[in-house]
């Protein structure tokens, strides 16, 4: 064998590897990704509890209509100080804001029934706010690092866990208020606690996200890194955002307007939740396998059709369509984080948290417009204009790039 045939292994830039590239070639591990999924449904549980508890907030302490609403500005406006979180998260660690998350908003969600004032009440959802952006910045990026070359599938069971959240709450609030009074939610407490401990334990053994020094981790580096990306994601998060709260918003009250049965209305959002939960699984599942465009595409055409077929008909067409629609509909939630996230290896939580407070932007202005719309000229035209403003940015899709090979 001649001397030049002879090739050694290249090991010069083996101690370049950063935290990202590695833990992107281990195994998908289920238990970690589990226990981050449990832990967030159980702070959105919590983060739940803010509008079934509105009508007695209003009763009890006098408040307008418009000081309602705005307490929930309260708990949703520090969502934009997500990109803020996800850079220092870049920075030091992921652990300590995800591992809070459940015993600081279950704290302060469950003092909302004892406090003794409308500022007081500000102040808990407040921090409650800023807990929960923290916890939403930075959890799904330890889930792609935990998720191997199954990004799709993680960010599936992440979404999992807030649709189970955000169904469980009103139920556990309610509850709790029939058997112990308002004053007596103060007793949920524990169980975001609990949950903190259990996550503190199940991923204490977790590395650490310690970059390699020679990894950029400026604003710039992370706006760069995003570029290719941020046009398009921009595009279709404004694509969705006025189909989706229009659905997950004014589905009953769309249905009561129309003339439909009390307990039609009632059901409704169930019927549009429930399958959703599946769909948010499966949606970042089956884009590892056949790609994130065509899934996002497949599903954002499916969402639009199906949502002018329900305007279209009644009765028990609709009931059946409910279902499939909320599967096609929030199937689309994993898939784009999943695009995310591995678009941006190095500066992962810093480009989620540009993504989510883009998500809250856009969807809080979609619904104020949605609801004025709805306003004068009906919910219905409200839900064929969402629709066609998803289907006017299908042709965005192909814009954005496409997996990067793990």
């Amino acid at each position: 064998m001649s001397k030049e045939s002879t090739t050694l292994p290249d090991t010069t830039n083996v101690e370049d590897i950063t935290f990202t590239e590695a833990t992107d070639k281990t195994e998908f591990q289920t238990s970690r990704v589990v226990t981050i999924m449990a832990g967030h449904a159980v702070h959105d549980t919590y983060s739940a509890f803010l509008p079934p508890l509105l009508p007695a907030f209003i009763a009890n302490l006098a408040l307008s209509r418009a000081e309602a609403g705005l307490l929930s500005v309260f708990l949703s406006a520090p969502s934009v100080l997500q990109p803020l979180m996800g850079r220092f998260a870049d920075r030091v660690s992921l652990k300590a804001l995800i591992i809070l998350g459940p015993a600081v908003t279950g704290i302060t969600m469950s003092l909302l029934g004892i406090s003794p004032s409308y500022w007081i009440m500000a102040f808990f959802l407040m921090i409650a706010g800023l807990s929960s952006a923290g916890f939403h910045a930075t959890a799904p990026v330890m889930i792609s690092s935990l998720s191997g070359r199954s990004l799709g599938r993680g960010m599936g069971f992440w979404m999992v866990g807030g649709e189970l959240g955000r169904a469980l709450g009103p139920i556990v609030i309610a509850t709790s208020i029939a058997f112990l009074d308002m004053r007596g939610i103060v007793w949920l407490i524990p169980g975001g606690l609990i949950t903190s401990f259990f996550l503190y334990i199940r991923l204490k053994d977790v590395p650490e996200n310690r970059p390699d020094a020679s990894v950029d981790l400026s604003w710039g580096s992370a706006f760069k890194s995003m570029r290719p990306i941020l046009l398009p994601l921009m595009g279709l998060l404004l694509g969705r955002a006025f189909l989706l709260p229009a659905l997950s918003t004014y589905i009953p009250t769309y249905l009561t307007d129309e003339g439909a049965e009390i307990w039609f209305a009632g059901i409704s959002l169930s019927l549009y939740e429930i399958p959703g939960i599946a769909g948010a699984f499966l949606g970042g599942t089956i884009s590892d396998r056949f790609g994130r465009r065509r899934v996002l595409a497949v599903s954002m055409l499916s969402a639009s059709i199906l949502t002018l077929l329900f305007v279209a008909t009644s009765g028990w067409v609709q009931i059946v369509l409910l279902p499939i629609l909320g599967l096609a509909s929030l199937s689309t939630a994993p898939v784009m984080m999943a695009i995310v996230l591995e678009s941006v290896p190095d500066n992962r939580a810093t480009a989620n948290g540009i993504y989510m407070a883009l998500s809250f932007l856009s969807r809080s202005g979609a619904v104020l417009i949605l609801g004025a719309i709805g306003d004068r000229y009906g919910l219905g035209l409200a839900f064929q204009i969402s629709s066609i403003i998803m289907l006017l940015a299908l042709p965005i899709i192909p814009f954005l790039p496409k997996r990067r090979p793990l």
